[in-house]
C-alpha cells in the first residue's frame, strides 16, 4: 500500500515582518530545521518545519508584514 504525500500548511501567529527567507523551494527538510525568519516587537523568531518533507512554497518574501493566520509555506510531507 502506497501513502500519498501529505502537504502541510505553515502558518502565522501573530503579526511580523519577515526578516530572512531560510529554506528554499524543493529542499529537504526535517521536523524543527528553520523555513523562515520573523521579527516582532525587535525580536528575530524562527518559523519551524512542524513534519519532515520537501519544501513546495514559500510565500512570503522579506519585508513583507503578515498576520496571524497568514501562509508562510506549504511542506509535502512524506511519512
Amino acid at each position: 500500500m502506497t501513502t500519498l504525500p501529505t502537504r502541510v500548511e505553515v502558518r502565522a501567529e501573530m503579526v511580523a515582518s519577515v526578516h530572512t527567507i531560510v529554506g528554499a523551494v524543493g529542499q529537504s527538510v526535517d521536523v524543527g530545521e528553520i523555513l523562515v525568519i520573523v521579527e516582532s516587537m525587535k525580536m528575530e523568531i524562527p518559523i519551524l518545519a512542524e513534519v519532515a518533507g520537501q519544501i513546495v512554497e514559500i510565500a512570503v518574501s522579506p519585508g513583507d508584514v503578515i498576520h496571524e493566520g497568514d501562509l508562510i509555506a506549504v511542506v509535502d510531507h512524506r511519512p
